[in-house]
């Protein structure tokens, strides 16, 4: 699959996200409201960053793909790691207002709510999406290595746990134990919370240019295998997006010519991108000392 075509599947299934994002938001706060439920509203709330964090993935895949240029020679792939990282803030935010409210309400005794069939219409409709959605940005994710799309499928997979708890605060509430849906709500935010912290800490590392250690490896494995060279040194290797930038030095024989000793940088380049997709390899060379 060329770049292109990359671009267009990861725009559709991102843009496919956002309007799934709008219609849950609508159909929780309408039945929250008429319900008076915090699980609901707060799985509303859930869904209105998450609307922020789609339109905001959205927009950093549309960026993301952008060649270098003179005033970003590494490309723009860094973007995605950002929109990540804005997930992130985005979901501690619906955490603060969620264990707030939930706390409040216990503390008040005011936890009475109206649980009807839309209740349990809204929430198992929200599980079915959030699955359909969750299983599709991961597919595109995996395959195009997109850390914006991985939050993504990250948000509606918690989504989908938070739903459950939320159900079950319902069915609780249904038997009269009312003070069940703001200790569901509460079982949401730490949901949120756990999955904010994995997607917040990734996407800084991304940004700090920690060494990705599973690609760090692997390239090791490849120049530990090699029989051209006498050594190497200095391995670099940083991730912006979905692109892999590596450095290195090697050492070969000193009587080698110029074309020979390019001809194994070049060997080594391609093994590594073969191993690695979208990786962009530099290779230095030296003369091994006698």
């Amino acid at each position: 699959m060329d770049l292109a075509q990359a671009r267009k599947e990861k725009n559709t299934v991102a843009f496919v996200s956002v309007i799934a994002a709008i219609f849950l938001t609508s159909f929780k706060i309408v039945v929250g409201v008429l319900t008076g439920s915090l699980g609901i509203l707060s799985e509303a709330l859930h869904s209105a960053l998450d609307f922020v964090a789609a339109a905001i993935t959205w927009f950093a895949v549309r960026v993301s793909d952008k060649p270098a240029d003179e005033d970003h020679h590494y490309g723009h792939g860094k973007i995605e790691n950002l929109s990540a990282f804005i997930e992130t803030l985005l979901l501690l935010l619906t955490c603060v207002w969620i264990i707030y409210e939930a706390i409040r309400r216990l503390a008040s005794g005011e936890t009475h709510i109206e649980v009807n069939l839309w209740s349990y219409i809204v929430v198992v409709s929200s599980i079915l999406i959030d699955l359909s959605r969750s299983r599709a940005l991961m597919r595109v994710a995996k395959k195009h290595n997109s850390q914006a799309l991985e939050a993504d499928a990250l948000h509606f997979s918690t989504d989908i746990l938070s739903s459950f708890v939320v159900l079950l605060g319902l069915i609780c509430a249904q038997y009269g134990i009312y003070a069940a849906d703001p200790v569901a709500a509460l079982g949401v935010a730490a949901i949120v919370i756990h999955v904010s912290y994995k997607l917040g800490k990734r996407s800084i590392n991304v940004l700090l240019d920690k060494v990705p250690a599973e690609t760090y490896l692997k390239i090791r494995a490849i120049l530990d295998s090699l029989t051209e060279i006498e050594q190497y040194h200095d391995l670099k290797v940083r991730a912006a997006g979905a692109e892999i930038f590596v450095e290195l030095n090697i050492h070969v024989q000193p009587e080698l010519g110029i074309k020979a000793s390019h001809d194994i940088a070049t060997m080594i380049e391609g093994r590594i991108q073969e191993e690695i997709p979208r990786c962009h390899v530099h290779v230095h060379i030296e003369p091994e000392e006698q």
